[in-house]
């Protein structure tokens, strides 16, 4: 009997969501089984909003950037959120998977494919443990924060697109001697901020691993390099950057404590880190100190301060090479464990290999551990670029 694989895309777009899709067509075309897309992720799987994907009329799809069946960050276990009884919460997400995988049958389909980070995939894996709902998941995230892949589609073309954009913003800092604040995505993790810093040299690097003293890793540096004659300056920020508690209490003006944890939040309970706008918190608190004004005069430099915000930047455009190939070998891996009924899984990227883990195990979250070497060399550009000059 000819199957039929239903495939969404959930969550922020990026570069290779229709590169997976192209995959999963080539893949399923061949084999004989049709695919079905389901439009707006989690919203259109819930409202039976779908399309027939036809490859003949979707020729080189690979090569095109976002996603042709749309995407939305909807939460099917929103409701389960607002509640604070854990065993009434657990009951309330079990009794909702099972409800949706009863959609496989209003929405014609055998199988889902599901393309998205850790909350789509959390999903995904909810209903196959208490409903064994036959699911697929694909990682999708331009952070890669995804812990069983090495890397997700998607982050080498946005790493591209922000080191650009940082080396445009140098030449400009250079010009006007600047001070450049640049706020590039990455809500828990700062693998974003953190290679395409290093890759532009940027002079300062803040990532939501390590929270920064504003004194030490922001002022002081600045004086350092200041001395050392040199006359422009780009801080690479991540969205999630926040200050040390004691920092916070020291050195802020324009924030709180409170007004962090008041924060809005999505869909999934996460805080919108990108409404506190940490850059332009840093141009406003490094604007109030008349000492680092006084310090800048003293040495004849410039101190003017702007920010910049990459944001939905970072997503756009057509994918590169390197995520065109990846999307492509993960929409066809994850087709093929359709055709082998092996359900529950999401395929990655392990060394040269694309392999399977259990869905379960891979949306859970990957963050910079604190002894990379990335680090390491992070630390290194920071503090030998002025040092090498005295």
């Amino acid at each position: 009997m000819k199957k039929t694989i239903g495939v969404l895309t959930g969550g922020g777009d990026c570069p290779g969501l229709n590169s997976v899709l192209y995959g999963v067509l080539l893949k399923a075309m061949d084999a004989g089984f049709a695919v079905v897309g389901i439009e707006k992720g989690w919203k259109g799987f819930l409202e039976n909003i779908t399309r027939e994907l036809d490859i003949s009329k979707l020729d080189d799809l690979h090569t095109i950037g976002g996603t042709i069946l749309y995407t939305s960050r909807t939460n099917p276990y929103k409701e389960a959120k607002k509640v604070k009884n854990q065993a009434e919460k657990q009951k309330i997400i079990e009794e909702t998977a099972r409800k949706m995988a009863q959609q496989f049958d209003v929405l014609g389909i055998d199988a889902l494919i599901a393309i998205g980070g850790d909350d789509t995939l959390g999903v995904a894996a909810a209903m196959h443990q208490y409903a064994g709902a036959k699911v697929i998941g694909v990682p999708k995230t331009i952070d890669n924060d995804l812990s069983s892949t090495d890397y997700t589609f998607g982050f080498w073309s946005a790493i591209q697109l922000a080191s650009n954009t940082m080396d445009n913003i140098t030449t400009t800092s250079r010009s006007h001697q600047r001070i450049f604040v640049v706020q590039v995505m990455g809500r828990d993790a700062g693998w974003l901020t953190l290679v395409s810093g290093i890759s532009t040299g940027a002079d300062i690097i803040l990532i939501p691993e390590r929270p920064f003293d504003f004194a030490k890793d922001i002022v002081n540096v600045l004086q350092e390099r200041v001395k050392a004659g040199c006359k422009y300056h780009i801080i690479a920020c991540s969205e999630g950057a926040v200050p040390t508690m004691e920092s916070l209490q020291r050195d802020f003006n324009t924030i709180s404590q409170a007004k962090i944890a008041k924060l809005p939040k999505d869909d999934f309970g996460n805080p919108l880190l990108a409404k506190l706008n940490m850059s332009k918190i840093i141009v406003e608190e490094l604007s109030l100190r008349n000492d680092l004004k006084d310090f800048f005069k003293k040495y004849n430099a410039e101190f003017e301060i702007r920010d910049v915000v990459l944001g939905h930047t970072m997503r756009a455009g057509t994918p590169s090479s390197f995520d065109r190939i990846l999307g492509l070998r993960l929409g066809t891996h994850a087709a093929q464990l359709v055709l082998e009924d092996r359900y529950g899984q999401m395929v990655c990227l392990r060394g040269e290999n694309i392999e399977t883990v259990p869905l379960s195990e891979g949306a859970k979250k990957k963050t910079i551990p604190l002894n990379s070497d990335l680090l390491e060399l992070c630390d290194l550009i920071t503090k030998v670029k002025y040092e090498n000059r005295r």
